[in-house]
C-alpha cells in the first residue's frame, strides 16, 4: 500500500484540481456567509491572518478589508489549480496566496493571529493532529474559525450520508479535539445554514 502521506496528496489534490475551475461557478453565492464568519472571528485592524485551504480565496477579501492596511493576509491551500483560480478572481490582491499542506504549515510558531478554515478538518487524515498545527502557527489569545457555508447535516445529506456522533466537528468531540490541540471552543453553531466554530488558542 502506498505509502498515507503521499496518498492523502495525491488523491486530494486530484480531486480539487478537477473541480477548480467551475467551484465559483457553483458556490459563488456563499460570499456574503464567508464575510460574516470573518467577522465574527474577530479580526482586529493589523492582524496577521491565514486562511488555511483557503480554495479559490473566497474569504480573503473579506479577511483583507479586516486587518486593513497594517495587517497581513496568507492564503494557503495544497492544490495550485486552486490558487489559480483565486488569482484568476483578482483575490491575489487581498492575500499573498501559498502552495502549503496545511499539516505542515510554512510558518513560525506564534506567528499568526486568526486562522480562519472552511471545510478544512473534514479532509484532514487525522483531524487532531491538523488542529495543533494550527495551534503551532497561532499566538496565545489567537483565534480560529472553523467555518462551513452550510450545516453538518445539509453537507451530510448532499454527500448522500449520515452523520455521525462520532465525526470529528460533531460538538461532543471538537471540544476535547481542540483542548488537547491547545484551543478553548467558544462558539459552536451548526445550524442549516452554516456551520460556524470559534475557538481561542491558550
Amino acid at each position: 500500500m502506498a505509502d498515507p502521506d503521499r496518498w492523502y496528496l495525491s488523491e486530494s489534490r486530484a480531486f480539487f484540481a478537477a473541480r477548480a475551475a467551475s467551484w465559483d461557478v457553483k458556490f459563488g453565492d456563499d460570499l456574503p456567509a464567508y464575510a460574516k464568519a470573518v467577522q465574527q472571528a474577530g479580526v482586529r485592524p493589523g492582524d496577521v491572518a491565514i486562511d488555511v485551504g483557503c480554495g479559490t480565496g473566497r474569504a480573503l477579501p473579506a479577511l483583507a478589508g479586516a486587518v486593513g492596511p497594517a495587517g497581513r493576509v496568507v492564503g494557503l491551500d495544497f492544490t495550485p489549480d486552486m490558487l489559480t483560480e483565486a488569482s484568476r478572481a483578482g483575490r491575489d490582491s487581498a492575500a499573498t496566496l501559498v502552495v502549503a499542506d496545511a499539516r505542515r504549515l510554512p510558518m513560525a510558531g506564534h506567528s499568526v493571529d486568526v486562522v480562519f478554515a472552511a471545510g478544512l478538518i473534514n479532509h484532514l487524515p487525522d483531524p487532531a493532529a491538523g488542529l495543533t498545527e494550527l495551534a503551532r502557527v497561532t499566538r496565545h489569545g489567537g483565534r480560529l474559525a472553523l467555518f462551513h457555508p452550510i450545516g453538518r447535516a445539509a453537507l451530510a445529506t448532499r454527500h448522500g450520508r449520515t452523520l455521525r456522533p462520532d465525526e470529528a466537528l460533531s460538538e461532543v468531540r471538537l471540544a476535547p479535539l481542540l483542548a488537547d490541540a491547545g484551543w478553548l471552543l467558544t462558539d459552536y453553531e451548526d445550524g442549516e445554514d452554516r456551520f460556524l466554530a470559534l475557538a481561542t488558542r491558550h
